[in-house]
């Protein structure tokens, strides 16, 4: 049965920017305040953050010919790593919520590629929410997309050839994670991580439940790889946060040294008042 949307793109709208539209946001996801019990017992790297570059947007194909009055486009939503880094390792399911005009509009994919198709002839606000996995996060993050299928130039023809891509880069922000956590992803190239202090050791990381690797899809295969945008402007974003933690480490250092140099010199004075 053929699906429609909201509502069809009328000359009168704003039209957004039909090209790659990076921007650079940083999404702080923190422990809920309800974390107490069990939770406090694992032990937080104070002064730490965890940084995951993502990608989220829509390639939108126009159908040509076989187009039809409700079935013009076939498109495909997603979340993925900036450079298609599979970012399951802190993702654990993504849920994508369509227009109700769609049969069971919220959607639910438990594995990467973390993206789904349709088909319509209308564009729409699309609610992507992040679950991550128990020992990342409890609190899930909310994106929101507006789901593109026309291009910006409307005076020109549409090509079957060329779809319309229309994606925002942002950066998910873990602050103080947990040491297995730390341990868990600290050789995964989707994850930017700090340098730890000389001499900190951490425990083993400790798997968590994952779906079959069997069944995974290696990011490196979708076909919609050659429409995805090679952010240029990513390198450097991702060059500024890792500079940015190497700053904070060093702040904190600086803290812990001038918290010694005090505590010293109180000691010096009581030593001299005695």
């Amino acid at each position: 049965m053929p699906q429609s949307s909201s509502s069809k793109k009328h000359g009168s709208e704003q039209p957004e920017i039909s090209g790659p539209t990076p921007k650079l946001q940083r999404s702080k996801m923190v422990k809920s305040s309800e974390d107490t019990d069990k939770k406090s017992l694992i032990k937080k790297l104070k002064d730490v953050e965890i940084t995951v570059p993502i990608v989220y947007g829509n390639v939108a194909f126009w159908l040509g010919k076989k187009a039809s009055e409700y079935q013009s486009h076939k498109w495909t939503v997603y979340v993925r790593g900036a450079t298609n880094e599979d970012i399951s390792v802190v993702v654990k399911r993504a849920v994508f919520q369509l227009h109700s005009s769609f049969n069971n509009p919220t959607r639910v994919v438990e594995s990467p590629p973390f993206e789904l198709s349709e088909s319509g002839w209308g564009e729409f606000e699309i609610a992507i929410t992040l679950h991550f996995h128990s020992d990342v996060c409890d609190k899930p993050l909310h994106l929101y997309h507006h789901l593109k299928l026309y291009p910006e130039d409307e005076s020109g023809p549409m090509s079957t050839k060329k779809p319309v891509v229309v994606e925002s880069y942002d950066e998910i922000v873990f602050t103080e994670p947990s040491e297995g956590f730390f341990a868990r992803v600290q050789d995964h190239r989707a994850v930017i991580m700090p340098r730890l202090p000389a001499g900190f050791s951490l425990p083993p990381p400790v798997p968590i439940d994952e779906v079959d690797k069997r069944k995974r899809n290696d990011p490196k295969d979708n076909p919609l790889i050659h429409w995805f945008t090679n952010f240029s402007e990513a390198d450097e974003l991702l060059k500024l946060a890792a500079a940015r933690q190497e700053v904070q480490a060093h702040i904190a250092r600086v803290k812990r040294q001038l918290s010694l140099i005090d505590g010293q010199n109180q000691q010096l004075k009581s030593a001299s008042d005695m």
